[in-house]
């Protein structure tokens, strides 16, 4: 396994994705300033960032009562990054990427998740992994284009 992809050997996997009606540049810019997550994302009720989007930064956030300090991997700007991290028990490593696509942004995002209490219940974790990936993208699509 890579640090800069997801745990292939993970119980559980998710992968999905949108076209944003924006600009790169802005989905980039709302995606990477964590400390503006909680103006725009409902389910995050704490993130913070101390310092700038880079690798090797720690950000540290909050969502559905988890409280989740996360590792910044791997950057590439307005294209791709790499985060992760445990948070009760389970290790879960993110990476998102960005194209272009025409006038707006496909965003596409894949997330592994490890750890008892994946192992305990893998469909019911796979089913609360897809449905966090869902919200996440339908946030970023509806705070992208509010700006359009």
């Amino acid at each position: 396994m890579t640090e800069f992809d997801v745990d292939r050997s993970a119980p559980v996997i998710v992968r999905d994705e949108i076209r944003i009606d924006a600009a790169i540049a802005e989905v980039w810019r709302l995606h990477t300033d964590i400390n503006g997550w909680t103006s725009w994302r409902d389910d995050v009720s704490v993130a913070r960032l101390d310092g700038t989007f880079a690798t090797g930064a720690v950000f540290h956030w909050e969502t559905g009562g988890l409280s989740i300090d996360s590792t910044i991997r791997a950057v590439e700007p307005q294209h791709r990054t790499v985060w992760g991290g445990p948070a009760a028990g389970i290790e879960g490593r993110h990476v998102w990427t960005f194209f272009p696509d025409g006038d707006g942004t496909r965003v596409v995002t894949e997330e592994s998740w490890a750890g008892p209490p994946v192992d305990a219940d893998p469909e019911q974790a796979r089913r609360l992994l897809a449905e966090s990936i869902r919200v996440w993208l339908q946030s970023l699509a509806a705070a992208a284009q509010r700006v359009r």
